[in-house]
């Protein structure tokens, strides 16, 4: 299964969650269907993860227009791997709530959810914005919510198990610097203070998944602020309507850094728990007529054989597939 959102342009109203299906071993995704209702929001980010208790949860967003530090978050259950769908529920109600990442589930059944919070900042964008974990012992009914200290500016964290029990949260900047990481020793209930590692981030999203063999594979666009300074500051999904609606303050320091190039789109292979990235290859390139390249917003899984899926935004036309293996990225 894959999940995206969809519409006329991010932030409208007519954003809404689809899914398409891929049969084992076929070739041709399904018709896609919506999966989220609500008509006066924009539903975004959707998850798909499966709950300890064996029903398939889709969790996504929901915000007021462009306006993310209006979000909630809302989820669907399935008993029946998605054929059907219960209605509608709100999961996080604090507005500026977001998810974008599926959890990771214990051995004993806890569910570590990343989240974070969108909040508007002084010079108008969101440069604010802080990481927290969403911790369920009991399958979804409640959760109890730990931040993740000085990680302002720092989202999308992307939660892999490490060795000793230790947990690795990777981060998205909103200053397009590099990709930053977090260490939690005690099952995410507290984080080391996020530092850079050597993967570059240009303020677009990210996702590390734990390979069969332990290593750990990252996608991300190989750029940065500093090699690809962008024109005009401003969030690529932002009309010219939205820019003058939000009144940047141009006077101040601006929080966050947006617009830079969201190409190539890359994956890179650590071998130690991400000290280091020792494999690093591109999976998309942008073509040098096309004016404002994106592939964009990658999820990865590897199946039981090892066959490594990703797939991103192509263009922000369509939501493209890749299959590659491990060699492939090492050779």
């Amino acid at each position: 299964m894959c999940v995206w959102f969809g519409g006329s342009r991010e932030g409208k109203s007519d954003i809404s969650i689809l899914c398409s299906r891929l049969k084992k071993g076929g070739h041709t995704w399904s018709e896609p269907v919506i999966l989220s209702s609500d008509s006066t929001r924009s539903e975004q980010n959707p998850i798909l993860f499966e709950n300890p208790n064996g029903e398939l949860w889709l969790v996504f967003t929901a915000q007021d227009s462009i306006h993310q530090d209006s979000a909630v978050v809302r989820y669907r259950t399935s008993s029946d791997d998605g054929i059907t769908w219960s209605d509608e529920k709100t999961l996080f109600d604090t507005p500026g709530s977001f998810v974008r990442h599926p959890p990771i589930i214990l051995e004993t059944g806890e569910i570590i959810l990343p989240a974070y919070y969108s909040i508007k900042s002084d010079t108008g964008f969101l440069g604010k914005d802080y990481s927290v974990v969403k911790i369920s012992n009991d399958n979804g009914e409640s959760w109890n919510e730990y931040p993740v200290n000085n990680s302002k500016s720092l989202v999308h964290m992307s939660i892999v198990e490490g060795s000793n029990n230790k947990l690795i949260g990777f981060f998205r900047s909103r200053k397009a610097d590099n990709i930053y990481v977090s260490i939690s020793e005690d099952y995410g209930k507290t984080w080391s203070t996020p530092e850079k590692t050597s993967l570059l981030n240009n303020n677009s999203s990210i996702q590390c998944k734990k390979l069969n063999n332990g290593n750990l594979a990252m996608v991300f666009n190989n750029v940065n602020a500093d090699l690809a300074p962008p024109e005009v500051n401003s969030p690529p999904w932002f009309d010219e309507k939205d820019r003058q609606s939000i009144k940047v303050n141009q006077q101040s320091e601006q929080e966050s850094i947006w617009g830079v190039i969201r190409s190539p789109l890359t994956i890179a292979i650590s071998e130690d728990e991400g000290k280091n990235w020792s494999y690093v290859k591109n999976i998309a390139t942008a073509d040098k007529d096309k004016k404002s390249p994106e592939f964009s917003y990658p999820s990865i899984y590897q199946t039981e054989e090892g066959a490594i899926h990703i797939t991103y935004t192509y263009l922000r036309q369509c939501i493209k597939h890749t299959v590659i293996s491990e060699n492939w990225v090492k050779n």
